[in-house]
């Protein structure tokens, strides 16, 4: 006899915020989301309020990453309760902003869902980014989404390492989920990189109405790769790289990388070898923002995460 099919019923996903701008040269998200506070006919759906939102204008006005400091890394619990004084950083100014107006964050206040738009240097092409591996609401949206996205491919990154997991603008939510979308430079858009940001809202919003209708989702799994370590350039005594990543790791999102693959090449013409024991999939190679995190590309392993079957819980309680 087979076992009877575990059904989570979870809350109604009522607020959505889609957040544009949280780095202010990241041009797709930050296009979408202004052309949606003009117009929000594109985002609406029955049963779903729906806020495009620019999360750090001051950046986006400016065409840099961020003012002050990240702002997609200042959502900690010591930002958002530091008392409002003057010279605070911008956005930390900003985080307690947002939490206020979409949390506050582990709250049953805070929005149920925030997309947050993002675009990438590195060949990762379209990213959802999880922060939990148990959120099966988050996990059966991005399921949707990839049915929905196919034959395009749409990876599903996990960042859910306890040292390398960061205090996002999203985090705010009830269910967080990110979009990576590349490769783009900073500063600028490419048609077919913003196209892929919108279907993918699309269908996020999609789900979140049938969802909110009463469609009952059957369980899934989703293949994930998993961040594991972060990879820093070679760098000399006094902190300057000394080497570049190697041209048959540049461009590889997401392809393996062996125990003795090239990963690096030094400024003199000497190659460096991967020497993990283990095989690994990086991603964010070579991303322009993050050399000043030191940080060349992150490793990943891939997993298959299960999520129960999910509807909507009934309001009514005997």
């Amino acid at each position: 006899m087979s076992s009877r099919t575990i059904i989570s019923c979870l809350q109604e996903a009522k607020r959505v915020a889609i957040f544009g701008g949280t780095h202010g040269n990241e041009m797709s998200g930050i296009t979408l989301v202004n052309m949606w506070i003009q117009n929000s006919v594109e985002i609406e759906r029955d049963g779903l309020v729906s806020k495009p939102f620019i999360s750090n204008p001051r950046a986006v006005e400016k065409c840099t990453r961020y003012i002050d400091t990240d702002l997609n890394r200042a959502f900690t619990p010591e930002n958002l309760s530091a008392p409002d004084v003057e010279g605070l950083p911008y956005e930390i100014q900003r985080a307690k902003e947002i939490n206020r107006m979409f949390g506050p964050k582990g709250s049953s206040d805070a929005y149920d869902v925030i997309f947050d738009l993002h675009n990438t240097t590195s060949n990762m092409g379209s990213t959802l980014i999880l922060e939990s591996s148990t959120d099966f609401f988050n996990l059966q949206m991005v399921h949707y989404i990839k049915k929905a996205m196919a034959p395009h491919t749409c990876s599903v990154l996990l960042n859910e390492h306890p040292q390398l997991k960061y205090s996002t603008t999203r985090s705010v939510a009830k269910h967080p989920i990110g979009l990576e979308v590349g490769p783009q430079p900073q500063g600028v858009l490419r048609s077919n990189v913003f196209e892929s940001m919108r279907t993918i809202l699309k269908h996020a919003l999609d789900f979140l109405e049938l969802f909110n209708s009463g469609v009952e989702f059957p369980p899934c799994t989703v293949d994930v790769f998993r961040i594991q370590e972060r990879m820093d350039y070679p760098r000399d005594t006094n902190g300057n790289i000394t080497a570049m990543v190697h041209p048959h790791l540049q461009d590889c999102d997401w392809e393996p990388l062996n125990r003795g693959d090239p990963m690096f090449l030094t400024f003199d013409g000497r190659t460096i070898l991967y020497e993990g024991a283990n095989t690994v999939y990086p991603t964010f190679i070579n991303e322009a923002a993050y050399y000043e995190k030191q940080q060349a590309f992150v490793t990943t392993c891939r997993e298959i995460l299960a999520a129960n079957a999910i509807r909507k819980a009934s309001n009514v309680f005997s």
